[in-house]
C-alpha cells in the first residue's frame, strides 16, 4: 500500500495538485529527454579525458602542477565549446567571477556596455551605479552604458545599433537571467540573435555572458555561438548542490589567461590556485549537474502551474520555454509575498524553524526577504526564494535538488498562504 503525501491537505488543494500533475506530465517528459542529452555529453567528456581517482587528489600552497584542476578545466572548456576555463574555489561568488572577467578586459577610459538593460543589484555595485564602495569600475575610470529594454522586455535593436557606435565600448555583456527585473529570462534562441547582432555591428568587441542559473537549462549554451567569455557559479547549476563554493569562467584562451592574472597575479595567472579538498566535489557536481538542473526545472514548472491555478501571475508559465531555474510569482502586496517565502523556509531541510524577516542585504538597494534552508549557504540550485520589498512584490523562486522536495514545499507554501489564516 502506498500512502499519499497529500492526505492532510485541504480537499480543494489536493484536487488542484492532481489537476496540475496531469497537466504538466508531458512537459516533465520533455525535461527528462533534455537531461538525457546533456548527461550523455558530460559522460562522454569524463570518458574522453580519462578521469580517474588520481585526478581527485588535492593540491596545497601555490597549487602548481595540479593535474586534477587542469583536467576539470579542460572538461569545462570542452563542454562549453571554448578554448579554456578557470574553475576555482577561490571565487567567492559568481559576482566575483563576473567582476574578475570584466575587469580583466577593461582599462581606464574603456566603456562596458550592457545590451540587456541595467544589470541586477550586485553588479550595479561593481560598476558603481549603486552604492559607493571602493574599487568599483567608476573609481577606476571605466565607463558604463546600456540600452534599456523595450516595454515588452525585448532588446531595443534599433537604439542599440546607434549606441554601439561608441568606439570606447570594449566589452558587450548579455545577462541571461532576469535578476530582480520584471522581464523574462532570455532563451538561447534570443541570445543567438543577440550574438549575431553584436558581431555584425561591432565585430571588434569582446562579448561577455552572465550565465548564472542557465547552465544545463537547455541543450545549448551561449558559448556555442561565439560568446568570448562566460561566467557561472559552482553553487548554482554547475555544482548540483554538491560544490560548497566557487565559480567559473570559460572562454577564449587569451581572455581566460587575462582573467587568471586578475584573479591571482600576472605571471602566475591560472597556473596557481590550490584545490585543497574541493576537487572531488567539483568533479561530482559537474557530473550530476544535468540531472539536478532537470529536477529544479521540473520543480519550477510545477510551481508555475500550481500558482497559476491559484490565480497568481507567474513567469514563465508552466508550458513556456525555459532557459534558467528561476520562477517568478507576483503577489501585488507584501504580506502574502512574505508569508509564501516563510513557508518555503519552514519546509526546508535546514533552519526550518526560522522566520524570514525582510532586511537590508549588502549589494542590494531595497530590503530583501529571503528563504534559503540550504545545506550550502546561498546555494540557489537548492530550493530558495527571495525578492525585494518593492512593487510589484514579486518572489523569485529557484532551484530544488529534487522535484519531490520542490513539490512538497511549494504545495505547503500555497496551503500556508491561501488556506490558513
Amino acid at each position: 500500500m502506498v500512502l499519499s503525501w497529500k492526505e492532510n491537505l485541504p480537499k480543494d488543494l489536493s484536487e488542484k495538485v492532481a489537476k496540475v500533475d496531469k497537466l504538466i506530465a508531458p512537459r516533465l517528459h520533455e525535461i527528462d529527454e533534455q537531461v538525457l542529452y546533456n548527461q550523455q555529453r558530460v559522460l562522454d567528456l569524463f570518458r574522453k579525458h580519462r578521469v580517474g581517482e588520481e585526478d581527485l587528489v588535492p593540491s596545497t600552497g601555490y597549487g602548481y602542477d595540479d593535474i586534477g584542476r587542469d583536467k576539470i578545466e579542460a572538461i569545462y572548456a570542452d563542454y562549453f565549446k571554448t578554448d579554456d576555463a578557470l574553475v576555482r574555489s577561490q571565487f567567492s561568488s559568481a559576482t566575483q567571477a563576473i567582476s574578475v572577467g570584466l575587469f580583466s578586459m577593461l582599462r581606464p577610459g574603456d566603456t562596458l556596455y550592457y545590451l540587456t538593460g541595467t544589470p541586477y543589484d550586485t553588479i550595479q555595485e561593481v560598476i558603481g551605479l549603486a552604492g559607493n564602495k571602493p574599487g568599483n569600475m567608476k573609481e577606476w575610470g571605466i565607463n558604463f552604458k546600456t540600452t534599456e529594454l523595450l516595454d515588452n522586455g525585448e532588446v531595443n535593436y534599433e537604439q542599440a545599433k546607434k549606441d554601439l557606435q561608441d568606439k570606447s565600448i570594449k566589452v558587450v555583456t548579455i545577462q541571461r537571467s532576469l535578476g530582480y527585473a520584471v522581464r523574462a529570462s532570455f532563451t538561447m534562441e534570443k541570445i543567438k540573435k543577440m550574438l549575431k547582432f553584436i558581431k555584425e555591428v561591432r565585430p571588434d568587441v569582446n562579448i561577455f555572458i552572465d550565465n548564472c542559473y542557465g547552465e544545463f537549462s537547455e541543450c545549448e549554451e551561449p558559448t556555442f555561438y561565439g560568446a568570448d567569455m562566460m561566467a557561472g557559479s559552482l553553487f548554482k547549476n554547475a555544482g548540483a548542490g554538491i560544490v560548497k563554493g566557487g565559480a567559473f569562467l570559460v572562454g577564449r584562451k587569451d581572455l581566460i589567461e587575462g582573467a587568471g592574472s586578475r584573479l591571482n597575479v600576472p605571471g602566475a595567472g591560472k597556473g596557481e590556485g590550490a584545490t585543497w579538498g574541493y576537487l572531488r566535489d567539483i568533479y561530482q557536481g559537474f557530473f550530476m549537474a544535468a540531472h539536478t538542473t532537470g529536477e529544479a526545472l521540473k520543480g519550477m514548472i510545477y510551481t508555475a502551474a500550481l500558482c497559476e491555478e491559484m490565480g497568481m501571475k507567474v513567469a514563465p508559465k508552466w508550458n513556456d520555454p525555459r532557459t534558467d531555474i528561476v520562477q517568478t510569482v507576483t503577489f501585488g502586496k507584501p504580506d502574502p509575498m512574505v508569508k509564501f517565502c516563510a513557508a518555503i523556509q519552514h519546509y526546508s531541510p535546514m533552519n526550518s524553524f526560522v522566520d524570514p524577516i525582510p532586511y537590508h542585504q549588502d549589494g542590494y538597494e531595497d530590503d530583501v526577504v529571503m528563504a534559503s534552508g540550504s545545506f550550502t549557504e546561498g546555494s540557489t540550485i537548492e530550493l530558495s526564494s527571495d525578492g525585494p520589498l518593492r512593487p510589484p512584490y514579486r518572489l523569485y523562486i529557484q532551484g530544488g535538488l529534487s522535484y519531490a522536495h520542490d513539490k512538497i514545499a511549494i504545495t505547503h507554501a500555497v496551503e500556508e498562504t491561501f488556506y490558513k489564516d
